[in-house]
């Protein structure tokens, strides 16, 4: 198989498509490598569910404060003009639409845009739906952070979703180790591959009539 993206450069090449002044909300576990990646010339707003605007990256080894942290209680850092408020109006703000992007992980993403990000299904995993659902109706544009295939080396692009739902027809865009999948109205779009990936193997991997913008 072609050479993969690390999960950092996964994060860069999700953080280069973010937008100046946009207000972008990092879910819990890979996503928010991208808070590492913004480049230091473009204004980005990071918003995270527990009530913080204006989070910076990651703090330098030996500079963290545990009462500073995101979501996913990781230490986090303070930018210029950032806020604080409380639980509950970080949620009127995802519900309300005022988030530009969001970035969430995935355990399966439709052809659709449908979301799988919760729960497997398995009578031993532990639900953890956390602000996802509200963030996926919410968000203007729903990226989704991955690596494409599973450890049994199945695609989490799918045609149909086989766990439980997170939101439908909600994804707009999947990062990828491997490629970088537009989802749209007339289907499945690669705007990016990486290293010496093929269209044919891709369609081999994923199973889906994709599209190639290049």
């Amino acid at each position: 198989m072609s050479s993969k993206l690390t999960r950092d450069q996964i994060a860069a090449r999700v953080a280069q498509d973010i937008p100046e002044g946009a207000y972008v909300n990092l879910g819990i576990g890979l996503p928010t490598l991208v808070a590492n990646h913004l480049p230091a010339d473009r204004e980005v707003i990071l918003h995270t569910e527990n009530g913080m605007l204006g989070m910076g990256p990651a703090p330098a080894k030996g500079q963290e404060d545990y009462d500073l942290i995101n979501a996913g209680k990781q230490p986090v850092t303070e930018l210029p003009g950032c806020s604080f408020f409380h639980h509950a109006d970080s949620f009127a703000m995802m519900r309300g639409g005022h988030l530009d992007i969001c970035v969430l992980g995935a355990f399966q993403v439709s052809q659709h845009g449908d979301l799988a990000n919760w729960h497997t299904g398995a009578p031993d995993a532990i639900p953890a739906v956390g602000g996802a659902m509200d963030l996926a109706i919410g968000a203007k544009d729903v990226f989704v952070m991955m690596e494409l295939l599973t450890r049994d080396g199945q695609s989490k692009l799918v045609a149909e979703c086989s766990y439980p739902l997170t939101g439908v027809r909600c994804v707009s865009r999947v990062y990828t180790d491997l490629a970088v999948f537009d989802i749209r109205s007339d289907g499945v779009t690669v705007i990016d591959m990486f290293g010496d990936m093929s269209a044919d193997e891709l369609l081999r991997l994923t199973g889906l009539p994709l599209k190639f913008s290049r």
